[in-house]
């Protein structure tokens, strides 16, 4: 009998986007236990608390009973060891991302060659959609409904009715 495998999906997620979760369904059909790790040391700009986007991914994912969300700090290969996996999940949209990405896992392979990185290509309607693009286009009054969940568009909204970024 084989045991359960456990999947890690690192990421900043400021905001989650529907390519995020896109990635987290397809991944959650794949693996027994799918665990939605937010960076805490992130070297980017970010928009949300880690507390925050925890909040917002836990709603996004109510209706996926194999689907986790916690956060991290530190190096990745030593959380996914920590959560008793090897397996870290990577979402790609271009080639661009794949660079990047192919840097990443290679790093990872080095320190942790017992870890594999499965990368999984976003569908074609998430190619050009990134967290980026969906806050400038919710800071700037735009609708994002095509774009995010509905936990992320509340929480956007409410962000920058706040910080007068938008008129009620």
């Amino acid at each position: 009998m084989s045991q359960p495998i456990t999947a890690v999906y690192p990421g900043s997620f400021d905001p989650a986007t529907n390519g995020h979760l896109d990635i987290i369904e397809r991944a959650a059909g794949t693996f027994d236990r799918l665990l939605v790790a937010v960076g805490r040391n992130s070297s980017k700009n970010v928009l949300f608390t880690p507390e925050e986007r925890i909040a917002t991914l836990r709603e996004c994912v109510t209706s996926l009973p194999n689907v986790e969300v916690t956060s991290f700090d530190g190096l990745l290969v030593n959380f996914v060891r920590e959560q008793g996996s090897h397996v870290i999940v990577r979402g790609l949209r271009a080639v661009s991302d794949f660079e990047f990405e192919f840097q990443i896992a290679l790093a990872n392979r080095q320190m942790a060659p017992d870890i594999e990185t499965y990368f999984l290509m976003t569908s074609a309607e998430y190619l050009y959609l990134s967290s980026s693009i969906v806050k400038e286009i919710a800071r700037l009054g735009g609708d994002i409904s095509a774009l995010a969940p509905e936990p992320v568009q509340r929480a956007l909204k409410t962000r920058f009715l706040r910080e007068g970024a938008l008129s009620s």
